[in-house]
């Protein structure tokens, strides 16, 4: 897959490292110190100058780019950037970190007749809603969401002096009957350990 990543700063170093081993990538930012740093760790292609001016997509591959992924410090460069993309290039998927809550409101303009962004990122919403599930599930450590919300995965440790540390899955539903959730597998001793419904 031919990724473009918009912005060399941290979320987009960490993406260029993750996505480099599998993928074709290429970075752009205006820095280029940081795409320096970028090129001398990881095997991707950088290009200095704006996210958001049509000829530096097009240097970066634009014309045969399966993904874009706006991460620049600028909502409006990332949505420029998304709607260039998309309109000169045809890229079929893209992704924008935009942290301006406002636009959050207004989800109905972010569609290809209006503003072409298949997912947003918001990283402040992102941290909110991962603290209010971790408090609405106070034993978990991990939540993760299935189905549009309707399922979910959670993450639990159970403590030693815990009056269900010991018990078999058997038991431990005798004990929580009114608990709508089932086991699905189980680390101990850093080993899964494959549970049978």
């Amino acid at each position: 897959m031919k990724i473009i990543i918009l912005g060399a700063g941290q979320v987009g170093s960490s993406l260029a490292k993750s996505l480099q081993k599998e993928h074709d990538v290429s970075v752009i930012d205006q820095n280029a110190v940081r795409l320096r740093r970028i090129q001398d760790h990881f095997d991707v292609r950088t290009i200095c100058g704006s996210a958001s001016h049509p000829n530096i997509l097009e240097d970066a591959g634009a014309g045969d780019a399966d993904m874009i992924i706006a991460v620049t410090n600028n909502d409006e460069v990332n949505i420029v950037a998304c709607q260039i993309s998309y309109s000169l290039f045809k890229i079929p998927t893209k992704i924008a970190r935009l942290r301006n809550k406002n636009y959050g409101k207004y989800p109905q303009i972010f569609n290809n007749d209006n503003i072409p962004i298949d997912l947003i990122i918001n990283p402040s919403e992102l941290v909110t809603q991962r603290l209010l599930r971790l408090v609405e599930h106070s034993g978990s450590f991990q939540i993760v969401d299935f189905a549009n919300g309707r399922l979910q995965l959670a993450g639990s440790s159970i403590a030693e002096n815990s009056p269900l540390n010991g018990m078999t899955i058997k038991e431990f539903r005798q004990e929580l009957p009114d608990i709508d959730a089932r086991i699905v597998g189980i680390y101990r001793k850093k080993k899964n350990i494959l549970v049978r419904a």
